[in-house]
């Protein structure tokens, strides 16, 4: 049973979410008007940092380029909880109609590209505000440290720059305080709103970026066995690979995925070339399936090149890597009973990975952490005309963020005080 104790603050954050509901949408109308890029957040920064110095946090800016980071100091002895948030929008071009429907343009790669929120990331700071909001006017009643990370760049550094919660990371966003535990959710355009979605282990995939480049001998196309062909070897090196997945890994237990997204060679139609090159991901949930994908990937490439006597050289990784966004099974299920408490059982869905990614990973490398889907499709969308993210009709809707807030803020607090019985 939960304690009476444990029952009045989780009234208590009920009702401080209902106080501040009409200013975290404010905060994230604003937010969704004026994104900016990765590693480019700047006016974002400055909003997030007016905010938590106006609540009186101890807060360090500029983290990792753009990171801002607030640490609440209960003044009792306890745990440190860390809360992340990330801040960056998407080179995409907004095209619903809303009010604070987003115009702004941004710089990529030397060109003007328009910028949207189109993975939703303007709401998950506007809740972890609001969390940090509720939990400092509730201070007294806490133990230990609460470290509020707000993270640029998740969506990957431009060309040439590093960014991210890696370099956060590196740069010790995890320690002074040291963390003992790290939560953070994603709103999900497909799940309803008052949902929440957890999952124990692996709940997004490793991805691993990979290179391949075909050498073979040129020739005119009217004449291919006087070539070594790198086309057609590398055609058969596209579908050799798909068997890796579908007779090498135990696919009734694990998922793992190998796209093949680039391929270029020769400029003319006929010309059998000297080289071809492909860029493609893989995509893991567990550590043994990834170790198996980055001895299978060469093996299967450069047996097939030998076949076809072509040669084949593989870069893996490529330029970047996230670890899988695990779950700590230990945390996960202690803290299970927070989420039934706070959405209720009907709405607490355990549910399927996804093989996207997540640079809340490399947290998690590092401190215990728990990742959670809430819900952001308004109830009367079906879930098959819900807008997928990162598409230029992503939506949410704003009613999904104040579960968030809640979840954010009963993790702390239940975790903090180890008060995690269900009622």
């Amino acid at each position: 049973m939960a304690s009476s104790a444990g029952k009045d603050l989780q009234a208590l954050v009920e009702q401080k979410a209902d106080d501040i509901e009409s200013k975290v949408i404010a905060w994230r109308h604003h937010l969704h008007q004026y994104p900016e890029l990765s590693n480019r957040e700047f006016e974002t920064a400055k909003y997030i940092e007016k905010h938590v110095r106006a609540l009186g946090l101890e807060v360090q800016t500029g983290v990792a380029i753009t990171g801002v980071v607030a640490v609440l100091d209960s003044g009792n002895p306890g745990p440190t909880v860390a809360l992340r948030a990330d801040m960056d929008g998407l080179p995409v071009k907004e095209e619903n109609d809303l009010p604070f429907k987003s115009v702004q343009m941004g710089e990529l790669e030397g060109n003007q590209v328009p910028v949207m929120h189109a993975c939703g990331h303007d709401t998950h700071v506007a809740m972890l505000m609001g969390a940090a909001e509720i939990l400092v006017s509730m201070k007294d009643q806490l133990k230990g440290k609460v470290k509020f990370i707000f993270q640029p760049a998740e969506e990957g550094a431009p060309a040439g720059e590093r960014g991210g919660a890696e370099v956060m990371v590196e740069e010790g966003v995890l320690k002074n305080p040291d963390v003992d535990a790290i939560f953070g959710l994603h709103i999900s355009s497909n799940t309803d709103v008052g949902k929440v979605r957890y999952r124990h282990g692996g709940i997004m995939a490793a991805v691993d970026p990979f290179k391949i480049v075909v050498k073979g001998k040129q020739a005119h196309g009217a004449y291919p066995w006087k070539s070594v062909d790198p086309i057609t070897t590398s055609a058969q090196i596209i579908m050799g690979l798909q068997t890796i997945v579908s007779r090498e890994i135990r696919v009734i237990d694990d998922a793992a995925v190998v796209t093949i997204g680039s391929i270029h060679g020769g400029n003319r139609s006929n010309i059998i070339p000297m080289e071809v090159t492909m860029v493609g991901t893989i995509r893991t949930l567990n550590e043994a399936a990834r170790e198996h994908m980055y001895e299978a990937v060469p093996r299967k490439v450069k047996g097939i090149a030998q076949s076809m006597r072509a040669e084949a050289e593989v870069t893996l990784p490529l330029d970047y890597n996230y670890p899988i966004t695990f779950n700590d099974h230990e945390l996960m299920d202690q803290m299970l009973p927070t989420l039934i408490r706070t959405a209720g059982k009907e709405n607490t869905i355990n549910s399927k990975a996804v093989t996207g990614a997540e640079d809340f990973s490399f947290f998690q490398k590092e401190v215990p952490g728990v990742y959670l889907w809430v819900g952001g499709k308004p109830l009367d969308v079906p879930e098959e005309e819900s807008p997928a993210h990162h598409t230029p009709e992503f939506f949410v809707d704003d009613s999904g963020m104040k579960l968030g807030v809640q979840l954010l803020t009963n993790l702390t607090i239940d975790y903090m005080n180890a008060d995690t019985s269900v009622n």
